[in-house]
This record gives structure tokens, sequence and C-alpha cells, in this order.
């Protein structure tokens, strides 16, 4: 009997100490440690598929992976996240990849720390019941667009000129987020200054017959960025490095594998619950026309922000260049 309550005394023992290792590993630091909270600011609402890199990034645990809980705020428009990143009321955000030409000639000191991809986030999309065939069918035809301030609508310009066009050649309207494809759906526009988001509603009517001229067959506008201040990029690069890291292991989830990332996706944005599909589509489109293009996942071209500066220039839209080494880094996506 002695022998037995040894042996299930030591039993006891052993078990107690397996719990108190336990709870000591449970309550280390490093597994108590907070995440930092972070703001990151979008241009427009969160549960747009536009921002699907930054949902799966966060519901795939990649930002908590790097240490972060990131919390999504929503400014008013690209330039707007930009003024308050460099103002400093917010980390980071995200914009399109030449918005620092827009800004910075008004010293507002961003960057552009990583790009969405290597070719443009606009696609002209056309009803070719309306007579267009091409760019140059668009004479006094009514296209819709974002805003007259959105790098869109300049693109729009920018695709124009390729034919000899400029802003008074076409009818122009300025229709808001969701005017831009509803004025278009309900044929009261002749195309649309769209996005894959946009691009994807209008595919699905089976009754329109849809055209899209890519921007970045005829003039070299830019995708989405991610863009950070100049003084967060000196005092913190490890904190930039992380964020831009999570972010692009968000997107390159998508172009690796759109349909498993669209279910992801919703699970993170309950707007689009049952709607996989559709969101996978809008993913594949951005696949085709905006993801592409780069030797590095998230590089900024130089070559391709140089041009599209000398560009805002000769249309007024800035009134001065900057040095286009103040534009963007990639020393986060090498």
């Amino acid at each position: 009997m002695e022998q037995v309550m040894k042996s299930i005394t030591g039993s006891l023992a052993s078990a107690a100490s397996g719990v108190l290792v336990a709870a000591v590993l449970a309550f280390s630091p490093a597994q108590a440690q907070a995440l930092k909270e972070i703001t990151y600011l979008l241009p427009a609402p969160a549960f747009l598929p536009a921002f699907g890199p930054w949902q799966v990034a966060k519901q795939r645990g990649y930002y908590k992976a790097e240490g972060l809980d990131v919390k999504f705020q929503v400014a008013r428009g690209g330039v707007d996240v930009a003024k308050q990143v460099g103002a400093g009321n917010a980390v980071i955000g995200g914009a399109i990849g030449d918005t620092p030409i827009l800004v910075r000639a008004n010293g507002i000191p961003v960057k552009a720390v990583a790009v969405l991809g290597g070719r443009s986030l606009m696609q002209l999309v056309y009803n070719k019941d309306k007579g267009i065939n091409g760019l140059k069918d668009l004479k006094g035809k009514t296209i819709t667009a974002l805003s007259y301030q959105d790098t869109t609508f300049f693109a729009l310009l920018g695709m124009l000129s390729s034919v000899g066009f400029g802003r008074s050649d076409v009818n122009a309207q300025a229709a808001g987020p969701v005017g831009v494809w509803k004025l278009f759906m309900a044929g009261q526009a002749d195309a649309m200054a769209s996005v894959p988001d946009w691009t994807a509603i209008a595919l699905a009517n089976p009754k329109m017959k849809i055209g899209i001229i890519p921007a970045d067959d005829v003039f070299k506008s830019m995708a989405q960025a991610i863009v950070a201040s100049d003084k967060t990029i000196k005092e913190d690069p490890q904190l930039i490095g992380k964020l831009v890291r999570a972010k692009l292991k968000g997107m390159t989830d998508i172009m690796k594998d759109p349909d498993g990332a669209a279910i992801g996706y919703v699970k993170a944005v309950p707007q689009h619950k049952g709607k996989e599909k559709a969101m996978a589509a809008t993913f594949k489109l951005y696949n085709k026309y905006t993801y592409p293009g780069q030797k590095v996942v998230g590089q900024m071209d130089e070559a391709r922000l140089s041009a599209l500066q000398d560009f805002y220039l000769s249309q007024n839209i800035i009134k001065k260049k900057s040095p286009v080494k103040d534009l963007y880094t990639n020393q986060f996506v090498k």
C-alpha cells in the first residue's frame, strides 16, 4: 500500500509540475506581449474588393504574426490619406502609386513604400451598343469617373491624349463611387473610367455588350500603393517593413489562389456573405489587369513614375515636379 501511495503521489506531483510548466509558458513575456495597435487609413470603404489584399492579410493573421493589431479607418480619398499620413495622424495608408506626385509638390512629405501591381488600376469600360469600338469613338460620348481629382480620371485624360483628344472632346461626369457604374449600367453613360470592382459588375450583366481597354495598353498609369511619411520611414523602418510584408502576403495569396482568397475575404467582410464567386471574379480581374508586371512584388517602376509626373505637369495637374527619388522607396520590398 505504501508503494502504491508513493506511486500515486509521484504521479500527482508530475502532473502538477506539468501544469505549472504549461502555465509558465502560457504567461511567458513572449506570449503575453500585447500587439501594437496601428491605424491603417484607406481612401474608400474597407469592404470594397479593391482592398482585398488588406483584408486577406488581416483575416489570415499576417499582421498579427508581425506583432500588429491593424485597425482600418476611412479617409476622403487617396490625397486625404496622404495628407493625414504626412501630418502624423496615421502611420500608414492606402492610395495610388502616383499620389505622392500630387501631394509632394504641396509640401506633404510622403512616399510610396510598395505598389500593388505593375500595371494600371484603371480600365476604360464601354458599351459596344453605343457605337464605340475604340478610343477614337469616344468623341462627344458621356464617360463617368469617380471625381475630377481622382487618379483614375487622370488616367482617362492620358488615354484620351493618346489619340489626340482632350477633356473637352468628351462629356466627362464626376459621378462618385456608386454613380460611376450605376449610370453606365443604366445606359445613361456610354463608358466609364473603371477599376476591376466596377468592371466585374459590368461583365456580370449578360444584356450588355462590354468592351474593355486597359489603361496600361496606351497610358502607363499606376496601381494602388502603400504610403508612409518620410518621418516614419526614417524613425521606424522596422514597423513599415512589417506592414508592407504582411500586406504583400495578402496580395500574393490573391494572385496565387483567387478562389481560396475570396473565401477568406468574405469571412473578413460579412457584407459580402454568399458572394464568394463574385469576389473571386473581381480578384481575377485584378490578376489580369493590375497585379502582373513586377519583377519583385511591390516594387515601384521609377521610369513609369517619372513619365507620369511629366504628364501631370503638362496637363497642369501639378504646378511643379518633385525629384522622382523623393516620391518612393523600394527598401521594404527587396
